[in-house]
């Protein structure tokens, strides 16, 4: 910009000879005083301009903490956790024992873990082999368990909220 342009700064077109930016905004203004209120006014109303519409995003973030908390509340998501719980943490607690036993075994009872079993298999060897085969045997059981007790509720969960919230929207 050059020292002659017209620029608007602030609202109001000011000439730049040799002015700063502040000195050019205010001097439209017949006092310092009605400047500072003039640029509150204009702070305020461009960050009103510039935030979301409160009424439809409160709103609709309202409904949806209002729908998560009537979720979490309802029987049929407390029964879903209860299943899922029901299932997963007494697993998790058998295959961590059972990591556990094999780990203390390997350390405490060498001579127990270096038994044969049959031609060169020992006992740690079955055992380490067999650690595989349960982590196998459980990723099938959690899957089908999902599967057979607790997939359809959730989809049924899931259906009732996605028709709840379509005929809100339509409202």
């Amino acid at each position: 910009m050059g020292a002659d342009d017209d620029t608007l700064v602030g609202g109001i077109g000011a000439t730049q000879a040799g002015r700063s930016g502040a000195e050019a905004w205010t001097s439209g203004f017949d006092d310092a005083d009605e400047a500072e209120e003039w640029a509150e006014e204009d702070v305020a109303s461009a960050e009103r301009a510039d935030a979301p519409e409160e009424d439809d995003g409160t709103a609709a973030r309202n409904r949806r903490e209002a729908l998560y908390l009537e979720v979490q509340q309802s029987p049929a998501f407390a029964e879903v956790r209860d299943r899922y719980r029901k299932f997963v943490f007494p697993v998790a607690v058998g295959f961590v024992a059972w990591y556990l036993l094999y780990v203390v075994a390997a350390t405490t009872a060498p001579g127990f873990m270096s038994r044969p079993v049959a031609g060169q298999m020992n006992v740690a060897l079955v055992a380490g082999l067999a650690q595989f085969a349960t982590t196998f045997l459980l990723t099938w059981a959690y899957s089908r368990h999902a599967r057979v007790r607790r997939d359809q509720a959730a989809l049924d969960l899931r259906w009732t909220l996605a028709t709840r919230a379509e005929q809100e929207r339509v409202r």
